[in-house]
């Protein structure tokens, strides 16, 4: 059994598809205070920072799990839109694009450390605005790093992949089998 720190159902839904035993719980770690820039330093520092809130809060009597995942495409960290006129712009950049999605998951047992900085790059083809446009008033991009869903709108779009399809939906589950204590 593992501490899952992160309210994400993706997440948890990638732990259940694998059989790993978990409970659930988010940690307090405020994202927005971090000043880092550049895509993977940001991933790294938030994993981190929920990382120690989660202990903090929970201790190690079981491992914790904690994940941070964004999208970058242009160099530009692409977080959750704030509202619809940011997912257009955001979703814009990424249109016709090589959009790298990029997951640092960090676990963590009395025994035991793993950090892992992973990143899938996506090729797009440029969007088509009516599906753009339906996807934006659906809803569904809200609460989404870089708005962005490859299981779901973006998927007809996808050119090329290079990665795991884990990364990209926020938890590189690959490699974190072989260090579970489970």
């Amino acid at each position: 059994m593992i501490l899952l720190g992160s309210s994400s159902e993706t997440r948890a839904k990638i732990l259940q598809s694998r059989g790993i035993a978990f409970k659930q719980a988010g940690c307090d770690f405020d994202e927005d205070a971090l000043k880092q820039t550049i895509p993977k330093d940001f991933v790294y520092h938030a994993a981190m920072g929920k990382m120690q809130a989660c202990e903090n809060r929970w201790g190690l009597d079981l491992p914790i799990l904690c994940a941070d995942t964004v999208v970058t495409a242009h160099g530009e960290i692409l977080r959750k839109a704030k509202d619809e006129a940011d997912a257009r712009r955001i979703l814009n950049l990424q249109s016709g694009s090589d959009v790298a999605i990029i997951t640092c998951m960090v676990y963590k047992s009395v025994q035991k450390m793993l950090i892992d900085l992973s990143q899938t790059v996506y090729t797009f083809a440029p969007f088509d605005e009516a599906d753009l446009e339906r996807y934006l008033a659906s809803g569904e991009w809200r609460g989404k790093a870089g708005a962005c869903m490859v299981e779901g709108f973006c998927k007809p779009y996808i050119q090329h992949v290079k990665g795991y399809e884990s990364c990209a939906m926020g938890l590189t589950v690959e490699k974190l089998e072989p260090w579970l204590d489970v």
